[in-house]
């Protein structure tokens, strides 16, 4: 191999190939060896230089106007009842999981907590609430916007009596001063609606 040969070879070959190359010349196979190594370093070399191209971004799958209808309720909130200066709970209200969910933290000031996850489902475009709390007690809600307000509604039996029926539609509405409104009325036939609670959220005190 002349000088000028080797020195080029040398600077595009990588030294695994070099001493391959050396163990081959050794045995007597010069030309042979000059073939197969330049041949690994092609292949080397396009292994390392080939550019990796970036994946692509992914498009956010909870990105969709619908999936804000209940960004207004998010925040840390002091709740009262309506209309009055009686706190009642105290509230965390989080948007979780990329801006696919709400997740409801309630806190009342006498007796035990509870919290609810709050998602839009596309593909029946409707909202859907899972609610529970220190009681055992489980319900599912279905509903969505209406132009001025959430309106979720769902069947809420007690633990120790599943078989009673108790359906309950929630109200959330955003006030123009930055609280909310959330009303419920209760039903024993999902007919006949009375009213059951009405609470407003006003920002926390700091």
């Amino acid at each position: 191999m002349t000088e000028s040969l080797e020195s080029a070879f040398k600077t595009r070959v990588n030294l695994p190939v070099r001493i391959a190359l050396g163990v081959a010349m050794n045995r007597k196979s010069t030309a042979l060896a000059l073939i197969v190594a330049l041949g690994f370093a092609a292949v080397a070399s396009a292994q390392t230089t080939a550019p990796t191209a970036s994946p692509s971004p992914q498009p956010n799958p909870c990105g969709a106007p619908e999936n804000r209808q209940f960004d207004f309720w998010v925040g840390r909130w002091d709740v009262y009842a309506t209309g009055t200066n009686r706190q009642v709970a105290r509230s965390l209200i989080e948007s979780v999981y990329a801006g696919c969910g709400v997740r409801e933290n309630w806190a009342p000031l006498r007796g035990g907590g509870g919290g609810s996850l709050s998602l839009y489902l596309p593909g029946r475009m409707h909202w859907r609430q899972t609610w529970i709390d220190s009681s055992g007690s489980l319900a599912d809600f279905t509903g969505g916007w209406n132009g001025k307000a959430m309106v979720i509604e769902g069947d809420w039996p007690a633990p120790t009596t599943p078989e009673v029926h108790n359906y309950v539609r929630m109200t959330y509405t955003p006030n123009a001063d930055g609280s909310v409104r959330q009303s419920g009325e209760a039903s024993p036939d999902n007919k006949t609606w009375t009213p059951s609670f009405d609470f407003t959220y006003r920002p926390a005190k700091v």
